[in-house]
């Protein structure tokens, strides 16, 4: 099912999610719910809170726009390890249409998640698989990309997003 967007300012993008307790229906319909919902808008990662479950889960599939769909599910994704390498590229946000920023990264990631089918995984993660799973990991956190830029281009970018 395809589920409406959370749009920022809304409250619920800076609340800091619970984990997920235990794996079951409800937590695999959220799962598939927020792939259906991703490729519709259609953007490469989706978080929980974006529909307005504040649960620690978000998919992504960053190949799908350029070949095959690879989706990929995390659940209660924790970052262990963060380059000291970092790269500045511009994000956007499905919850903030039309508005792109200039965000710092580390360059690669160790995450640890649980699948759905409760396998705990754990895989170094580079290039633009790793900024986009740092950007889905800030959503579980309540941050936003504007929580991630110097403050007066945050208040630049919300004076322009608002208009």
């Amino acid at each position: 099912m395809i589920r409406a967007i959370v749009l920022w300012p809304d409250p619920v993008l800076s609340e800091v999610c619970a984990p997920v307790a235990q794996i079951d229906a409800a937590t695999r319909t959220l799962c598939d719910d927020l792939l259906e919902t991703m490729y519709d808008a259609p953007g490469r990662g989706l978080a929980a809170p974006q529909v307005g479950v504040l649960q620690r889960v978000f998919v992504m599939d960053t190949t799908w726009k350029d070949g095959e769909r690879t989706p990929r599910v995390f659940i209660n994704p924790e970052i262990t390890d963060r380059s000291e390498t970092l790269v500045i590229g511009s994000e956007g946000c499905l919850s903030i249409p039309g508005l792109a920023a200039d965000v710092e990264r580390a360059e690669a990631i160790t995450l640890r998640w649980t699948a759905p089918d409760g396998r705990i995984l754990v895989e170094r993660l580079t290039g633009f698989d790793a900024v986009c799973a740092q950007h889905e990991f800030d959503h579980l956190e309540g941050l936003v990309i504007f929580d991630r830029v110097a403050p007066e281009l945050r208040s630049a970018l919300q004076a322009e997003y608002s208009q």
